[in-house]
């Protein structure tokens, strides 16, 4: 991946007499001595802008001089920490992933900042400031950029997110390769389910049967919990549990993907557990598919995710209509209450910047839904498409999703 020219187009974005301090993150601490896997952590947009994915690193862009200079700031080894916890990233091997080739232990970052701080004219510092909900805890960004903040009171501090974000919201062809191998592979995982679902499997045991696929093929695992709702279960949009029997004539509703290389996948398919779907089942299931089809349809640059969202209710509306569910689109809302998009790439909800619409290379989510308790039927259907420059292409066009189709292959697989 060319992350130079990443890195230019944000140094290109920053003001100038500027610098921006990004923090690769550190350990997330769970208990005890348990740590959480840093690999799933690590900064995204450190990632995004480096290729590197380990602790106690940072990237350095100093816009004060001329030319502008990018460096690199990572933990020296120690050969008894090696010893338990593996091996650290080279110099060598950082200057080899990230082209990055100034690059220090991290040790010399104090006195490397203090010097461009005392002999460069800085009058803007960029950190990522971003938090999801004001009640996360503060990000490792954040607690450096307010350390920053006390320690050079007279330096503005602007968050480094929005420029980051809209660069992430349009993928060049490697982001795209990497993200057809996941969803190659969560199709292998799903046709894994299709083949051995049977009445009386617990949900987790679907859960394993596909992220048997996913670890055995080598890949970094799932890209989030993988959601596995037979029945009354598939009707909360983000099921979890996966504890309950998939009943004889229910519904397994799976939204699911897996991260190769750091890019995610994001699919969902609803499978008749028993093989075959009711009258109701596939009448349900026909109005969701209709309403998949026509956001692909649609799509196109130019567009907002909630434009699509709003192509998809009034085909749902349509159908709940027809099924005798509602007598008019404003009571949808009882059977549908999720957007039918989000961008998609290093993060499964994927970055987005204000205001910046759908361009060819965008990557997006196409989910349509209906919930219906009381009749204990919930089915989504999501694929992924890529933004082109007059439409979009299904990336996940050969998961198959025709009712027919899937009856097909579970017969075929009993």
């Amino acid at each position: 991946m060319d992350f130079e020219s990443r890195r230019q187009r944000i140094l290109d974005k920053m003001e100038d007499n500027s610098i921006a301090i990004l923090y690769s993150g550190i350990e997330h601490h769970v208990s005890a001595d348990e740590y959480d896997l840093f690999t799933a952590q690590a900064n995204r947009n450190f990632f995004y802008l480096t290729g590197l994915r380990r602790d106690n690193m940072v990237l350095v862009l100093d816009k004060c001089v001329e030319p502008a200079k990018t460096m690199l700031f990572i933990e020296e080894a120690d050969p008894l920490m090696e010893r338990w916890y593996g091996r650290k990233v080279t110099m060598d091997e950082a200057e080899e992933i990230s082209g990055i080739d100034e690059i220090e232990y991290i040790y010399e970052l104090e006195s490397t900042l203090d010097r461009i701080m005392t002999r460069e004219d800085v009058y803007t510092a960029y950190f990522d400031t971003y938090r999801h909900q004001k009640a996360d805890l503060p990000d490792y960004n954040v607690v450096k950029a307010n350390e920053f903040k006390t320690d050079y009171p007279g330096v503005a501090v602007k968050n480094l997110f929005p420029l980051v974000a809209e660069e992430r919201m349009q993928k060049d062809e490697d982001e795209i390769e990497l993200t057809k191998k996941a969803i190659a592979l969560t199709k292998d995982g799903l046709c894994n389910v299709m083949a051995n679902l049977k009445p009386g499997m617990k949900e987790y045991q679907a859960q394993a049967n596909y992220e048997h696929v996913l670890y055995y093929q080598g890949t970094e695992g799932p890209s989030f919990p993988t959601i596995a709702g037979s029945g009354k279960n598939g009707c909360m949009l983000h099921y979890e549990t996966n504890r309950d029997t998939c009943a004889d004539g229910s519904l397994l509703l799976l939204d699911l993907g897996c991260r190769v290389d750091g890019y995610c996948s994001d699919i969902t398919r609803t499978y008749p557990v028993n093989g075959k779907f009711t009258d109701r089942q596939r009448a349900v299931y026909e109005v969701v598919l209709r309403a998949n089809k026509e956001v692909a349809a649609q799509a196109k640059p130019g567009m907002t995710t909630r434009e699509l969202n709003e192509v998809c209710k009034k085909v749902l509306a349509q159908g709940c209509m027809e099924l005798g569910l509602i007598t008019d689109e404003q009571g949808l809302d009882q059977y549908y209450m999720h957007g039918v998009s989000h961008h998609l790439g290093i993060d499964v909800h994927d970055v987005t910047a204000d205001g910046v619409k759908l361009m060819p290379g965008s990557v997006i989510s196409d989910e349509p839904g209906l919930y219906i308790d009381e009749w204990e039927i919930g089915i989504r259907i999501e694929d992924d498409l890529l933004i082109t420059e007059d439409g979009c292409k299904v990336l996940s066009a050969s998961i198959i999703k025709e009712a027919d189709e899937i009856e097909a292959f579970m017969a075929a697989h009993k």
